[in-house]
This record gives C-alpha cells, sequence and structure tokens, in this order.
C-alpha cells in the first residue's frame, strides 16, 4: 500500500511538472517576437517617446542627435516640449503662485490669484505647450475668473481676449528668450 501511494505521488509531481512545460517553451523565438520586428519596434517607440511632441518616458535620442548637429536648439535636454515656450509661459505667469508644472506633459496650472486693487475677484490660469517648435499655435492659455459674493466664491465670465492676450505675451518672451540664445552661441 505504501508502494502504491509513493508511485501515485510521483505521477502527481510529474504531471504537474510536465503541465509547465519546459524553459525552451517559455523563450522567445526572435523571428516571432513582436519586439524584434522593426516596425513594431518604433511603433512601441514612437508611443514611448510622443509622436505628438510630449516625451513620457527619457530623453529623444533623435532630437539630441539634431541638437547635436546643429539642427533643432530649440529643445533643452530633459523636457517634451519647446523649451523657450516653456520657460516663457512660465516667465509671464510668475506673478500668480503655481500649483503644478509638469514639463513633459506641457501643464502648467497656477493657483487663484487676487490682484491688489480687487480683492473681490480671483483668477486661475492653465497653460498648455502644444508643440516641440517654437510656433504661434504652440502654447494655448485658459484663463478662470471668479467673484466673492457674500462668502462664496462664485465662477464669472472672462473677457474674451484675455487668454489670447497672455499666449502674445507668452510668444513675445519666447521670441526673447530664443533671440537671447541664439546670441549668447555666436
Amino acid at each position: 500500500m505504501r508502494r502504491l501511494w509513493n508511485l501515485l505521488s510521483v505521477g502527481i509531481v510529474a504531471g504537474v511538472l510536465a503541465g509547465c512545460g519546459t524553459l525552451a517553451d517559455n523563450a522567445r523565438t526572435p523571428g516571432l517576437d513582436e519586439y524584434n520586428d522593426d516596425s513594431r519596434r518604433a511603433r512601441v517607440r514612437g508611443r514611448l517617446a510622443g509622436e505628438n511632441g510630449i516625451l513620457i518616458f527619457g530623453n529623444d535620442r533623435s532630437g539630441a542627435q539634431q541638437r547635436a548637429t546643429g539642427g533643432g536648439g530649440e529643445q533643452a535636454a530633459g523636457i517634451g516640449v519647446n523649451a523657450f515656450l516653456w520657460r516663457a509661459t512660465l516667465d509671464t505667469l510668475s506673478f500668480m503662485p503655481l500649483t503644478s508644472a509638469d514639463p513633459f506633459g506641457g501643464v502648467i496650472v497656477t493657483d487663484w490669484y487676487s490682484p491688489p486693487g480687487t480683492p473681490g475677484e480671483r483668477f486661475k490660469a492653465t497653460a498648455y505647450i502644444l508643440s516641440r517648435q517654437l510656433r504661434s499655435d504652440g502654447v494655448r492659455v485658459v484663463v478662470f475668473r471668479q467673484e466673492l459674493r457674500g462668502s462664496a466664491w462664485v465662477d464669472a465670465p472672462v473677457a474674451a481676449g484675455t487668454g489670447t492676450e497672455i499666449e502674445d505675451q507668452v510668444l513675445n518672451r519666447a521670441r526673447e528668450l530664443r533671440a537671447q540664445s541664439t546670441a549668447a552661441a555666436r
């Protein structure tokens, strides 16, 4: 009886191990491996590097190579958006307290700011850097406004051109920064 129990135990263990397969079955086959396919690898790399100009992981090596050869000097290492637009946006919105700034996603969010002359209203801005190039459509600023009514802040309309005016200031500052950078490089 003991012998039968031992044989049965060995059979069960052998069956479980056989069901696991071998290491050769688990190894990737170079011809079938989806990451060895160059077109698949390029698509994955494009998604990770952000085909629309936003880096998610690491640095854009192709951009670094362009900078080293003299092309595309507007992109700073370490951020995924145009460096001049990024810095200009921070400079332009510097009078407002900063809530968050994501240089990889290109989003700057300010906290509420009340101008000294009008304590009954406050403003908040969100800026989106949309391009890796210094272009007129490379930045978008959305402004929010609230008024104090009683003891509560209530949303209020913002003048139609406010966001556009701030965008223009950002673009002017970005052009200044690029001109300074070009002059310093000579």
